[in-house]
């Protein structure tokens, strides 16, 4: 039987084996055909040779990982040992920085690869397209996004929006005046704002207009001009909602389109706006897209094991 001997240098062992050698018994799963021991700072490996090799090489994978982020974590382990390549799971450092200073002291960043790819096509492109699952961070990441380039003064305001599908868009069987019937549907989007701005100050910024929600029948008619703009939910826009929204992108505004093709709440037959538009932009220059999957998740570790579970039944014919 053959040995790999890796010894940890200028790394923490306790750090990169993770809580009681999680991480190690990570490996272990990935590598069923080899025996691994963690012990002091040195990982021990035994096994075929050509399995060895492929482990050298993924450990490394990681070891370069952890020495540029300082963490690793399951969704990071995983993301590097069923990549193709470096740039499947790798993003630039910058990608990572802290994007909020939140509220009590709150360090908001990407912390995934796909999040930081997803800040990464933002600094890149105007208009950016990011799909994928619940629990995957992209409005999260996007209203980060969005209140960073409003503190540093690249925009002058933020617009948030959804499709209003489930209040039946006009709204009007609610109780209550406007905001009151549009709060609980716009509820995940106040939900980041406040981890992200004081209260007090971001209540001025609603009621002087600076930060703005409302359903996307609101956008028609008006040009967005120096403003971050997310479009939220966007998989429940039909054809006509998603080309007007777009067609609203004014000077020096940033949009963001986020949505799970796989919740769409509209009436069958009913043609998605955001698959729609995703095939019809995915060659326009200046349009960035990014598809988030499971591996991305950052709710609680059931939320994966969910989205695991109904992707199977949805796969079966």
């Amino acid at each position: 039987m053959n040995e790999l001997i890796i010894e940890l240098t200028d790394i923490s062992p306790r750090e990169f084996f993770g809580l009681q050698n999680a991480n190690i018994d990570l490996l272990k799963k990935y590598f069923p055909k080899l025996k691994l021991v963690a012990r002091g700072s040195k990982i021990k490996a035994y096994g075929d040779e050509e399995v060895l090799e492929e482990f050298d090489r993924r450990i490394s994978m990681l070891l370069e990982h952890f020495g540029t982020y300082n963490k690793i974590d399951e969704n990071v382990i995983e993301r590097v040992l069923l990549s193709r390549s470096k740039d499947d799971y790798e993003t630039s450092a910058s990608s990572g920085d802290v994007l909020v200073h939140g509220v009590n002291g709150k360090l908001v960043k990407a912390q995934t690869a796909n999040q930081r790819k997803l800040v990464e096509k933002m600094q890149k492109n105007d208009m950016v397209f990011a799909v994928g699952p619940a629990g995957t961070g992209k409005t999260y990441t996007g209203v980060a996004l969005a209140v960073k380039a409003l503190k540093e003064k690249q925009v002058k305001r933020i617009i948030l929006t959804r499709p209003a599908v489930e209040a039946g868009e006009n709204l009007g069987f609610l109780p209550g005046d406007l905001k009151e019937k549009l709060d609980p549907y716009m509820q995940p989007l106040y939900d980041a704002l406040r981890d992200m701005i004081p209260f007090e100050k971001l209540e001025s910024y609603i009621e002087n207009g600076t930060i703005q929600i409302a359903p996307l029948a609101f956008m028609r008619g008006r040009t967005l001009d120096n403003a971050f703009v997310i479009l939220d939910e966007a998989q429940n826009t039909t054809h006509a909602q998603m080309k007007m929204f777009l067609t609203r992108m004014g000077k020096n505004a940033k949009f963001m389109i986020t949505g799970d093709p796989g919740q769409i709440d509209l009436p069958r037959r009913v043609i998605s706006g955001l698959k729609e538009a995703l095939l019809v932009l995915k060659d326009v220059n200046g349009v960035g897209m990014i598809y988030l999957d499971d591996k991305d998740v950052i709710r609680h570790r059931l939320v994966k094991e969910v989205i695991a579970a109904y992707k199977n039944i949805e796969n079966i014919d």
